[in-house]
């Protein structure tokens, strides 16, 4: 059995800044109510036209991990890309990933667990690796939420949370168990999957047939929908949950961690957390005030902007934490 290690990392964000007060020109929003009940001071947005979609972000993210690991795209033996906002409704992005990388045809596997999505599919690539079938995977947490949000005072509890980006990283095998990825651990709780959701198009209930037939403006099934006083108190219970499951599987203590990455979803979240495990700002990497919640994307990029700005040493215990839509959570635990 070998371990897997996070030897490349790389995001990419779009150039299109949208602040709070660009968003109150739209709906009846501030920057004080966004900021208060959020943490959000701006995110990035696609420009319709300008190319960026989120596969051609993910592959932009890819290259930067793939050139900082050291190692050519032919060395890519498997692709996870973690999304809910995939280019077509299929196929999904990892083939297109495979494709427009120009890498041999290897597997590539789409991952739809939302903001969970990243943190389940570190966890895949890291099996993979860990029973030899595989020595370098890429892994990959993109978004364009901007196209699919409804920008008006009715969708405002939702429009302002959510930004677009993309951010990748490539595990490869590790000999010495005791660096690398230590640890991980998913879970979901389904009986809430309605609470954060977007219902249509699907199978299920609304499919593409029935939204032209109604043609009902009226329609919010095809936009997000999210109860947030319910999600944010099963957050801080789950993230909580999920750190302490990770830390004692490998004998640690809340003390032991040099830096908790969580998920940005809110970050009234990631302080409560903060408070409840006693941990400095420096031990905790925030960067929703700028991107908002990127979902998939979230975990990567802020791990990636922590690795460039020199938070994230080699020995470094470093945490992973998510929880999202379905309900799903889960936490990794890496020895850098």
């Amino acid at each position: 059995m070998y371990n897997s290690k996070i030897i490349g990392l790389g995001h990419y964000v779009p150039d299109n800044v949208v602040t709070n007060d660009d968003l109150s020109k739209k709906m009846d929003t501030n920057d004080a109510w966004i900021q208060e009940r959020t943490g959000i001071k701006e995110r990035r947005h696609v420009v319709r036209g300008d190319g960026d979609t989120t596969t051609t972000m993910g592959v932009k993210a890819a290259k930067i991990a793939i050139e900082r690991a050291g190692i050519d795209k032919d060395d890519i033996d498997f692709i996870v890309f973690a999304t809910l906002s995939p280019d077509y409704y299929f196929p999904g992005p990892g083939v297109l990933v495979q494709r427009d990388l120009g890498i041999k045809t290897v597997g590539a596997l789409d991952v739809r667990n939302q903001c969970s999505g990243f943190v389940y599919a570190i966890s895949i690539a890291d099996q993979y690796i860990k029973t030899g079938m595989y020595k370098n995977v890429l892994v990959i947490g993109s978004e364009l939420h901007s196209h699919g949000l409804d920008m008006t005072t009715r969708g405002r509890g939702v429009s302002v949370i959510f930004g677009d980006g993309a951010g990748a990283a490539v595990l490869s095998r590790e000999e010495d168990t005791s660096k690398g990825i230590l640890s991980t651990h998913l879970h979901s709780e389904g009986q809430h999957a309605e609470e954060l959701s977007l219902i249509a198009p699907g199978m299920g209930k609304r499919w593409v047939t029935d939204i032209i037939e109604d043609n009902d403006p009226n329609d919010e099934s095809y936009y997000p929908y999210m109860n947030g006083q319910f999600v944010f108190k099963n957050a801080v219970v789950r993230f909580s949950e999920v750190i302490i499951e990770g830390l004692e599987k490998n004998k640690l203590k809340s003390t032991d961690i040099d830096l908790l990455v969580p998920h940005q979803a809110n970050l009234r979240i990631s302080q409560f957390i903060q408070k409840k495990f006693q941990l400095t700002d420096d031990q905790v990497f925030n960067n929703i005030m700028k991107y908002g919640n990127t979902t998939a994307a979230s975990i990567p990029i802020a791990l990636t902007e922590a690795w460039e700005e020199g938070k994230v040493n080699e020995g470094d215990l470093v945490v992973l934490a998510a929880f999202g839509s379905g309900f799903t959570w889960g936490s990794v635990i890496i020895r850098w």
